[in-house]
């Protein structure tokens, strides 16, 4: 009997504010350092959706959200390469406390604000299609997947 399909689940936070969303600059990771992404990471063991992406927007940028206060944004299916595919979770931020700061310095070259209708060409596309999917007010969209056309 074949094992079941698993997928991995990323939880994506947008901070908004004065028409802007917060993005970092990736650094030192290995993967798509110099390009832009939000605040995010992959959901622990056990860990609720809504208290997962909180726990990376504080583990990120040093601010504190009420995992309540956490809207379900869009979900991105994501096909990362032929044999790794993701599920993101992007979820809008209502309100949080304290004002973003780089807390991973060793991952995050710099914070930047920015437009969501106009994003940087430096913006990492797989959270790019969640942040249209925001901004379109689409609950669903595929990223890599050979059938989107």
């Amino acid at each position: 009997m074949s094992e079941r399909y698993r997928s991995i689940i990323d939880v994506h936070v947008i901070l908004h504010r004065s028409g802007e969303i917060l993005l970092l600059e990736r650094q030192g990771t290995g993967y798509c350092d110099g390009m832009l992404h939000l605040p995010s990471g992959h959901l622990d063991e056990g860990e609720p959706l809504n208290h997962g992406a909180a726990r990376e927007a504080r583990e990120e940028v040093g601010v504190t959200i009420n995992p309540d206060f956490l809207s379900l944004a869009a979900v991105v299916h994501h096909r990362q390469r032929s044999d790794l595919a993701r599920v993101g979770m992007f979820f809008v931020a209502e309100r949080w406390k304290g004002e973003p700061y780089n807390a991973e310095p060793h991952k995050c070259g710099k914070l930047q604000w920015a437009d969501p209708h106009l994003l940087p060409s430096n913006m990492i596309d797989y959270p790019a299609a969640g942040v249209r999917a925001w901004c379109d007010n689409t609950a669903f969209a595929h990223h890599g997947w050979a059938d989107q056309g």
